[in-house]
């Protein structure tokens, strides 16, 4: 993090610690007025997805230990949609219209927004996403703004992952390693079709020559023809676009020895139960993240972490980091607003400047080709590159917040002359 960033964050900390301090009113002002109430649509059974309801819960007793938000508590409305876009869809028509929220954050699958996205105007109800990633969420807000103005993208678009990925990837393999070939591999769903197209044209742009781009099924449960034909081709390092499946490949690719180490998105991965999951198979996989366990990404992130794992008794997924802060930055909105009417909380959510724990959260413009985007960059949000080593989440990248270095396990050859 450089010194220009790290005096934005530390003011826009200061701007948001004075804000949350404007909101909190005292505790016994909370209990007098109607709650806000926030909808969590999670996948509160999946490996990514079962930190954003914990997260979101956290962050709504945290506001309201502390007197709750203009005198009114923070109420948190959990729908288990168990991976399912019409359960989702069934679940958000019941927050709005039964259980009467205020707004929704909802799923870390693209598919699943996607599918709740138009009823967010058909019902006008503000929503945030705190981990899907595909680009087309945010370019239908394009297309249709006056009806889709109150989706909000709370996660990195696929396109800025892809970015982060190659931009690490030319620090840790390419510069210190020399790696020069690559495969991309990439579950066939929605939020990878975006993904795989810009890591096909920055990955070339950083010295790794894409020898084979593999897009698989969801439902793959034998990796084997897979790994058989990519080591045939003897690439220096796999890229990686997996989320719904994760356990299956990184424990085969451990049990096979595949000499490649594989770096990319690996959601799953980001949760600290992936490594009891796999057995420890997932030694060595590097992961692009927006938090980690022991990184000071903000002075947020660390509080939130180990306030997380005393009450849960694990580190959240990437998608806990972003549901924690998406209440925070909701509920100041809604004081910003002085209302919870869904059309000026649009307008307030637009102007957020909120230090969560991801780092500077601002939105793109709704003139922009990506409306209600996470911005992206040195000033907002840089991203990490983890890597399990001995049971631990180690953040590699960018080096000013690096925790440890690059290591593999004896199975992995460096460079394809050595395999």
């Amino acid at each position: 993090m450089r010194k220009g960033q790290n005096r934005a964050i530390s003011a826009a900390f200061g701007a948001s610690a004075a804000v949350l301090a404007i909101i909190l009113a005292s505790p016994v002002q909370a209990q007098t007025k109607a709650p806000i109430k926030i909808g969590v649509i999670a996948e509160a059974q999946a490996v990514a997805g079962s930190s954003i309801p914990q997260a979101a819960q956290l962050a709504a007793e945290e506001l309201n230990a502390a007197g709750g938000v203009d005198g009114r508590k923070v109420e948190i409305v959990s729908y288990d949609n168990h991976s399912s876009a019409a359960e989702s869809v069934r679940a958000f028509q019941r927050a709005a219209n039964e259980d009467h929220v205020n707004a929704v954050i909802a799923s870390y699958i693209s598919e699943v927004v996607l599918a709740l996205e138009p009823w967010t105007g058909r019902l006008k109800t503000v929503m945030v996403s705190p981990g899907a990633a595909s680009d087309v969420i945010t370019q239908n807000i394009a297309k249709d703004y006056s009806h889709l103005k109150y989706t909000f993208h709370g996660y990195l678009r696929s396109t800025s992952l892809a970015q982060q990925v190659c931009a690490a990837a030319k620090e840790l393999l390419v510069d210190q390693l020399k790696m020069k070939s690559a495969v991309v591999v990439s579950e066939d769903a929605a939020w990878t079709t975006p993904l795989d197209a810009e890591y096909l044209k920055c990955l070339p742009t950083i010295g790794l020559h894409v020898l084979d781009h593999i897009r698989f099924s969801p439902d793959t449960t034998d990796f084997t023809p897979i790994f058989n034909k990519i080591e045939a081709q003897k690439p220096d390092v796999m890229i990686t676009g997996i989320s719904h499946v994760g356990v299956q490949p990184t424990v085969q690719w451990k049990q096979q020895q595949v000499p490649i180490p594989m770096l990319g998105i690996s959601s799953q991965a980001t949760n600290s139960s992936f490594w009891n999951d796999t057995n420890g198979a997932t030694e060595g996989v590097l992961y692009q993240g927006v938090s980690g366990p022991d990184v000071a990404v903000t002075p947020k992130t660390l509080p939130f972490v180990a306030a997380f794992k005393k009450k849960f008794g694990n580190f959240p997924s990437y998608a806990g980091y972003t549901a924690y802060d998406e209440v925070f930055y909701i509920a100041d909105a809604i004081k910003r607003a002085g209302s919870t009417d869904p059309d000026k909380l649009v307008v307030a959510l637009e102007a957020t400047d909120y230090v969560g724990t991801i780092g500077r959260v601002q939105f793109t413009g709704k003139d922009s080709p990506n409306p209600h985007a996470l911005k992206v960059g040195p000033d907002t949000i840089t991203g990490l590159m983890l890597q399990w080593q001995g049971g631990k989440q180690v953040n590699l990248w960018p080096a000013k917040v690096a925790n440890g270095k690059l290591k593999f396990p004896k199975f992995i050859k460096v460079g394809a002359a050595d395999r």
